[in-house]
């Protein structure tokens, strides 16, 4: 058997020959005395002193220049990067070579051990922070000499598309392509497709990718994909993104563009999508296999979506959810109106980070703090951790990020129509503005409801005097200027770092502001007393769906919320064309205060619903259908 030291993992080829072979012997029984012989090289690695420790750390230092930068890059350590490459300048004949050879060498050699699982993601940023900065000591010498730019695998044109906001995902697929020898040329957040196209077209792209996270996102692609096939494109269309899919690319984008589309499900597939696209060996033959693949979704879909029953409107606002009206009074909020907070204590907010998801924006999956001791990558995860610590520090102590928020409670009553008023004041004559929600359609069992928000809201009728509460917030104004900075410095690792800890943040600040909402501000929950680990799993009374999620995925909506609570101007937060909120950084929903409120998903729905939606929002119902997309059960091209 072997006992695993996860604090000890090491990159295999690096482990002593000696000891590695006597260990091998060991594990896969290959001489009678193994053992015997491993007991007499352990004595050697016994009881040795800090100093022999540190000496032998830096044993790497006398290495050959070429493997130095190899260790450097596979490592991350960037400390003596400049002093490694200028000696090696100094060996070849251009600095061009210093990157096409000993650098690209390891950075081969990083692509292979991520490829194979042997390396992760913090690890691989990490190497592209010494590679970057090697790249930049060289750049004045290749200038100087104009000898030309070092050959590439292709060129990646990559984007987050017109009126989205985030980018994380994708600015980690840059640095992963990066890593791997391809030019990647990102043009940031928000861009119109007339951008994208004049950048592939001035710069031969060889393959233009597409990023977004929220839902109207979708749409967008949709025009993208369009549009490449009426200006003549003839390179492949990468598709990413939360919210995108397979089925939703195989489905909607692939079919308004003749060449490849293809879905890349997170960082450590795209290396393989990209390399497959631009070689010539392998490009048709992998296209050919993803088109047959996408058929084959876009069959399974249509039958799926064909065999999709539904209640109809009528029958599902017959079977909504039963709650017991008669008997129960609403909690009464302590205050009514607005209330905004600026500049709120991240050393506050900190304490609420769910670092599970933390660690997910990384792509290293599993739960907090269990990750730490996993045996595979709890080393990793505990200096990704810990460098997350670091930078969270320095950002409260420099006050590098701003936190605010504001927060509404208003008078509120629910529609038969599924809409809920919301009240100038209790007096309730006067309508301050009407939110729309959308109830759940796909058949269900005798007994089981058809969800909708409103459902948790006293109707109009029973005469009692509800509320409802709004918020927006933030803790990532700053971000982007700080992300800026660090990537000025060609510090890809950092720049990622600090928005990952942005979003933890402003999810964590809603997580505290909705505490302060039931205990202190609605006050329906004065004694309610949980720890972080409860409050992750929710174990409190109410809800706060965010508009663009399951519950109440329509998007629009948000533009009512920000009108009412004028978060622009309280929070700081403001609304792109697509209703995605910048800094991307921040949360916004509904408080609902109901015992029985839970979360759920909408789901698919029918086209009666859509027609009352857009009826009930004043738009016509080819608006209504393109921001409910995602949810209709029907094609409404047909």
């Amino acid at each position: 058997m072997g006992i695993v030291n996860a604090g000890q993992l090491a990159v295999y080829d690096e482990i002593d020959e000696e000891l590695r072979e006597a260990v091998e012997d060991v594990v896969l029984n290959r001489h009678p005395d193994a053992t015997e012989r491993l007991l007499e090289i352990a004595e050697s690695y016994r009881d040795r002193d800090d100093e022999t420790k540190e000496t032998e750390t830096l044993e790497w230092r006398t290495w050959p220049v070429e493997k130095r930068l190899e260790h450097a890059l596979v490592k991350g350590i960037a400390e003596f990067v400049e002093e490694d490459v200028e000696e090696a300048r100094q060996q070849y004949d251009s600095p061009v070579e210093v990157i096409e050879s000993p650098l690209m060498d390891g950075m081969d050699v990083v692509g292979d051990l991520f490829g194979s699982g042997r390396m992760f993601l913090p690890q691989v940023v990490k190497s592209a922070r010494v590679m970057k900065r090697a790249v930049a000591y060289l750049i004045p010498f290749i200038e100087a000499e104009q000898s030309g730019t070092q050959q590439t695998k292709g060129t990646v044109v990559m984007a987050t598309v017109k009126g989205d906001v985030h980018d994380i995902g994708k600015n980690i697929v840059g640095v992963i392509l990066q890593c791997n020898n391809f030019e990647v040329i990102d043009l940031g957040v928000m861009v119109l497709w007339s951008k994208i196209s004049e950048v592939a077209k001035e710069k031969g792209a060889d393959i233009i990718g597409l990023s977004g996270l929220i839902t109207p996102s979708l749409d967008e692609m949709v025009h993208n994909a369009k549009e490449m096939q009426r200006e003549g494109f003839n390179i492949p269309l990468l598709i990413g993104g939360a919210t995108t899919s397979q089925t939703h690319t195989a489905v909607k984008i692939a079919p308004n563009y003749d060449h490849p589309t293809i879905h890349v499900k997170d960082a450590s597939r795209a290396v393989g999508v990209v390399q497959n696209l631009v070689s010539e060996k392998n490009k048709a033959r992998y296209a050919e296999r993803i088109a047959a693949q996408y058929e084959e979704v876009r069959a399974k879909h249509a039958g799926r979506r064909s065999g999709t029953k539904l209640a109809t409107l009528e029958q599902a606002r017959a079977n909504k959810t039963k709650i017991e009206w008669a008997g129960y009074t609403p909690p009464r909020p302590n205050f009514l109106g607005i209330k905004a907070f600026d500049g709120y204590p991240l050393e506050e907010i900190r304490n609420y980070i769910d670092w599970t998801f933390f660690f997910h924006a990384w792509q290293m999956k599993g739960s907090y703090p269990k990750i730490l001791d996993d045996p595979e990558k709890g080393a990793e995860a505990r200096k990704l951790f810990e460098d997350g610590q670091a930078l969270l520090d320095r950002i409260i102590a420099e006050k590098l990020l701003k936190a605010r928020a504001v927060v509404g409670l208003f008078p509120a009553n629910a529609l038969p129509n599924d809409d809920i008023e919301v009240y100038a004041d209790e007096t309730r004559k006067e309508v301050l503005r009407t939110f729309h929600f959308l109830r759940q359609q796909r058949e269900k069992p005798p007994g089981r409801p058809y969800r909708c928000l409103t459902d948790y809201v006293a109707p109009k009728e029973t005469g009692l005097e509800d509320y409802i509460g709004f918020f927006a917030v933030t803790a990532g104004l700053g971000e982007e200027e700080v992300a800026r900075r660090f990537r000025e410095e060609h510090d890809d690792y950092n720049a990622i770092m600090v928005q990952a800890l942005g979003d933890r943040l402003s999810e964590a600040f809603a997580e505290l502001m909705h505490v302060r909402v039931r205990k202190e501000l609605w006050g329906y929950a004065p004694d309610e007393n949980l720890d972080n680990e409860a409050l992750i799993k929710e174990d409190y009374r109410g809800i706060r769906p965010a508009p663009g999620y399951p519950a109440c995925p329509e998007h629009t909506e948000k533009g009512i919320l920000w009108d009412l609570l004028d978060a622009e101007k309280n929070s700081g937060i403001k609304l792109t064309e697509s209703y995605a909120m910048s800094p991307g950084s921040a949360v916004s929903g509904f408080y609902f205060s109901h015992p029985d409120s839970r979360y759920f998903g909408v789901g698919q729905i029918g086209r009666d619903q859509a027609s009352d939606y857009a009826e009930r929002k004043g738009m016509t119902l080819d608006e209504a259908e393109k921001w409910l997309a995602p949810n209709l059960a029907y094609d409404p091209e047909r």
